[in-house]
């Protein structure tokens, strides 16, 4: 896919300047409720997204990801700090962004009552083009995606993937400057998950700005540009995806599980130059590791000695997965 549908559109006046989002000390509590306490979901958040970049939000169940975007796309009221996109304040110009940007929720949103074509003509008449503008837009679109022998079907009747880019399609319906996507791929089978991306990659090789948010570190690796690795609604590093690696995450993680308690001699790898940490949690043992060749072989070792087995094992090479795991020394959460 090499063309883009909404890119003939050029962006003017303050739109014009400046990055496509950008995020100052971005903050969202939400306050107590009853028995529920006060919640700090975003706790400072700064961004900068520069115009047809791909750019990657990070992070865990619960990271505050989707509350910084339902931020940045005017759903949701800042508490703190200040945010824009395309140029224009998120809080003073709701109603402007909401002109300018796309957006794609997790959740299947289109109309049951409608078809796949009905649903993207609608949108294009909600943002004022002619009934014939529309359905050109339309059927352009539908063509773009592969849609074409789904334009008349029932978005609830179709498979996943196939509604996520009736969804898109909607979103790119009047040349947004920016889309926004939450989640996008969640639930979806690896094949569609796959088929998919290159669908993104083409929108931004056209020249679209995209946003993204995800917990698929793997995802974010293959698509974006640059990314920020957000936890408990704080940023803890961003940069160039390769960077990143280099920098935050550049261990390789051999996780080892027992079949009792780890041993205790375990934790004397830390003192070794080439191991930056070892972290022990009950029968679970996770090191990272510069140099990470004889660390496995170390354990299943030092096991034996302790007459312990090992019921798992594994070995995650420098990736994003890593990143997150060396800045926050756990697991994903549920």
């Amino acid at each position: 896919m090499t063309a883009h549908p909404g890119s003939e559109r050029q962006p003017d006046g303050a739109a014009g300047r400046g990055p496509a989002v950008r995020a100052v000390d971005l903050q969202k509590t939400y306050p107590a409720s009853g028995p529920r306490p006060e919640v700090a979901a975003v706790q400072g958040i700064d961004l900068d997204v520069p115009r047809g970049e791909f750019f990657g939000l990070l992070g865990p169940n619960g990271a505050g990801k989707s509350t910084t975007i339902g931020m940045l796309t005017t759903l949701v009221v800042p508490t703190g700090g200040s945010a824009s996109v395309c140029g224009l304040d998120v809080v003073k110009d709701a109603v402007e962004i909401k002109r300018r940007i796309g957006v794609v929720s997790q959740n299947n949103t289109l109309d049951s009552d409608l078809t796949a074509a009905e649903n993207l003509e609608f949108r294009g008449r909600f943002f004022g083009l002619s009934a014939r503008d529309a359905r050109r837009r339309a059927d352009e679109l539908i063509e773009l995606f592969g849609l074409a022998e789904h334009r008349k079907g029932n978005p609830f009747e179709m498979s996943g993937g196939q509604a996520k880019r009736v969804m898109i399609c909607r979103a790119l319906m009047h040349g947004p400057e920016v889309l926004f996507l939450d989640e996008p791929t969640a639930g979806l089978d690896p094949q569609t998950r796959t088929n998919l991306w290159d669908v993104l990659r083409g929108l931004q090789q056209g020249g679209q700005t995209i946003v993204l948010t995800t917990h698929y570190m793997e995802e974010a690796e293959a698509l974006c540009e640059r990314v920020a690795v957000v936890d408990h609604g704080k940023v803890l590093a961003s940069g160039q995806v390769d960077e990143l690696k280099r920098t935050a995450g550049a261990d390789t993680v051999i996780t080892v599980t027992y079949d009792a308690p780890a041993p205790s001699e375990i934790k004397a790898l830390a003192d070794r130059a080439a191991i930056t940490r070892v972290e022990v949690e009950g029968a679970q043992v996770r090191v990272f590791a510069r140099e990470p060749d004889d660390v496995l072989g170390e354990l299943v070792a030092a096991g034996a000695a302790a007459g312990v087995g090992i019921t798992d094992a594994s070995q995650l090479r420098p990736s994003l997965e890593t990143v997150f795991l060396s800045l926050t020394g756990r697991e994903y959460r549920d």
